[in-house]
This record gives structure tokens, sequence and C-alpha cells, in this order.
């Protein structure tokens, strides 16, 4: 299968006074038009996944959403996965990710510091072995036949223009 991790949109600025619970914090207009060219990207190249497990936080859910309707999945493509706000747990997202077939792709959504933690883990065993300079609204894929430390391999990394 095909993990593309998904970093959330441009969202607003940290700001108590406007969101305390920063969970909370929205996708910017900029955010969602820049989710939206990296949606209609993944989509040319023919990434359409078949289940989107997003982070709970309303940025990353924001951006769940955009890549759903971009890629004509509908809202039950969008599945709330809250270890996908946490520190990476492969077992936990193993289990949400489920059996998945060889060419199925499954899209997670998440937030820096956790994703580019698991993508180092799913590429090397360890969270902290790579560095990934991980930009709002980039993809990383990684294909795995199994969910689990250094089982992956590179397939792309996006960054957003």
């Amino acid at each position: 299968m095909i993990l593309l991790l998904i970093r959330h949109a441009p969202a607003a600025e940290r700001d108590d006074a406007k969101y305390a619970d920063d969970t909370l914090r929205p996708l910017t207009t900029k955010g969602k038009r820049t989710q939206r060219r990296t949606s209609r990207w993944l989509a040319e190249r023919g990434f359409e996944p078949a289940i989107v497990l997003s982070s709970p936080w309303k940025r990353a859910w924001q951006t769940a959403g955009i890549l759903a309707e971009e890629l004509g999945l509908g809202k039950k493509a969008r599945v709330a996965c809250p270890a996908l706000a946490a520190d990476p747990r492969l077992d936990t997202l193993s289990q949400v990710i489920g059996a998945r077939g060889p060419g199925e792709v499954v899209a997670l959504v998440g937030h820096e510091p956790w994703l580019g933690e698991l993508g180092s883990l799913l590429l090397t065993g360890s969270p902290t072995r790579l560095v990934i300079d991980f930009p709002k609204s980039g993809v990383l894929a990684i294909e795995v036949a199994t969910v689990g430390a250094a089982t992956g391999r590179l397939v792309l990394f996006h960054t957003p223009n």
C-alpha cells in the first residue's frame, strides 16, 4: 500500500485570545487554496486514497476535507484518527489502517513534528534518524507492505509552491 503523509495546510497564527485551545485553529484562506492545489496535484498523478485518516484538530480535519472534496471521495472517506495528533505509534496506526491491498492508497493528515517522525520511523526504523523538513500541505508518499519500522520505500516528497 502507499501511505500519503500530508501535513495540514497553513493555519491561523497561534493567538491565545482567539484560540485558547490550539486544536481549534482553522486554515487560512491561503491555506485552503494551497491545499486545493496540492490535492489536485495528487489526483493528476493517480494518488486517490481509499480512506483519509485525519487528526481531529480543526486545521488537519479541514485539510482532510479539502483533499476528500477535490478527489471526489465523499464525506465517509474522511475518518478522525486521534493517533495522528500524538507521537507516532505504529501498532495503533496499523490497526486503524487495517488490511490493504498492494496498490491501495491511504492518506494520513496530521501535524509536525509527528508526521516527520512517522516518516522517519517507516523509512529508517527510528523516529529521529531522518530529519524531514515537512512544509505545510507537503506530501510524503511511502510504499509499505505492512505498517512497521523500516518497512517503507520512499515514493515521493512533494512540497507545495
